[in-house]
């Protein structure tokens, strides 16, 4: 963001009545120092009027979806969620007025958040294990990691028959499994790491199982300690777990509360970041590897799938 910032002042283009700031999906160290008031933070260091930068958080919001008659100005009729700030040019709210209750006093929260009855949802249970069998990998097509989110197709030329691959190359062998166990995709993907020896998670865009590693036993052994604590994931090294995010709400949400779930989170990437991932965010690997929205393939519950040209390149075999 600071980039575009820069690039729109520097050619005094005035725009930012249509701009609008979002975090979009962010994952939960994220919010270690702020969310919206970060947002504005970094407009206000790129030099953006004070104005401008509160706007792109509010009113323009408002606005664009047609709203403005219940939120983003203060007026007659409108809901008062109010933040007072110590000066324009620091934009974390020392007090927090919403619908006529205090919700942050001289810095200091007033409420508490309620806690939520999960009950309803249903538990992570894999009610199959894997076999030899499904550890087979023979398809000379795999995926190449441009950044954290976008892959491309690539030639893999490295022996698959093996059950451990080298360290000295950044290309593991990649499994979706369905959460049910009916059907997998098996390929290969080239730069995520080049020592993580197995991983497992229950964290996807569809809830169905990813598992990544060079050491084809080892990815066995995720799968099983994820399967064992109902949903999470999991770094699996030399027999042991390295790192773990238990998710017991349906597999894909913590029982934690956020600054437990951020030290979990952050030390798991750290440890991927020792093992060669050198992405932006390992989470976004995790949840955007399905997501066709995206270019250019994608593995899905169809197969390994070329979003560009509609067409599937490996199909998901039963099990």
């Amino acid at each position: 963001m600071p980039q575009l910032l820069n690039g729109i002042l520097e050619k005094g283009h005035d725009v930012f009545d249509h701009l609008m700031m979002t975090t979009d999906g962010s994952t939960p160290s994220f919010h270690m120092d702020g969310v919206m008031d970060k947002c504005i933070q970094v407009a206000l260091d790129a030099g953006v009027n004070p104005i401008d930068a509160y706007l792109m958080a509010s009113y323009n919001i408002a606005r664009y979806y047609d709203i403005t008659d219940l939120h983003g100005v203060i007026a007659t009729g409108r809901y008062a969620t109010l933040n007072f700030l110590k000066e324009d040019k620091n934009p974390v709210p020392t007090d927090v007025l919403s619908k006529g209750k205090w919700l942050k006093r001289n810095n200091e929260p007033t409420e508490s958040f309620e806690n939520v009855d999960w009950s309803a949802i249903p538990d992570f249970k894999l009610d199959f294990d894997l076999g030899e069998k499904d550890f087979e990998f023979s398809h000379s097509v795999g995926i190449n990691m441009v950044n954290d989110v976008i892959t491309k197709p690539y030639e893999v030329t490295i022996d698959l028959s093996v059950d451990r691959l080298s360290d000295e190359h950044d290309e593991s062998f990649l499994m979706l499994i369905d959460r049910n166990g009916k059907w997998r995709v098996n390929t290969v993907i080239k730069g995520f790491a080049d020592h993580v020896q197995g991983f497992a998670s229950s964290y996807s865009n569809t809830g169905d199982i990813i598992l990544i590693g060079k050491d084809k036993r080892e990815m066995f052994r995720a799968f099983r300690e994820m399967k064992q604590m109902r949903g999470g994931m999991v770094l699996h090294e030399d027999g042991k777990i390295a790192a773990s995010i238990p998710l017991p709400i349906s597999g894909g949400l913590s029982a934690e509360n956020v600054e437990v779930l951020i030290e979990q989170e952050l030390k798991l990437k750290k440890a991927l970041l020792e093992r060669g991932y050198k992405h932006g965010d390992a989470v976004y690997t995790f949840l955007f590897l399905q997501s066709t929205h995206l270019p250019y393939v994608r593995a899905t519950q169809i197969g390994l799938y070329n979003v560009m040209k509609n067409e599937v390149i490996i199909p998901s075999k039963e099990r």
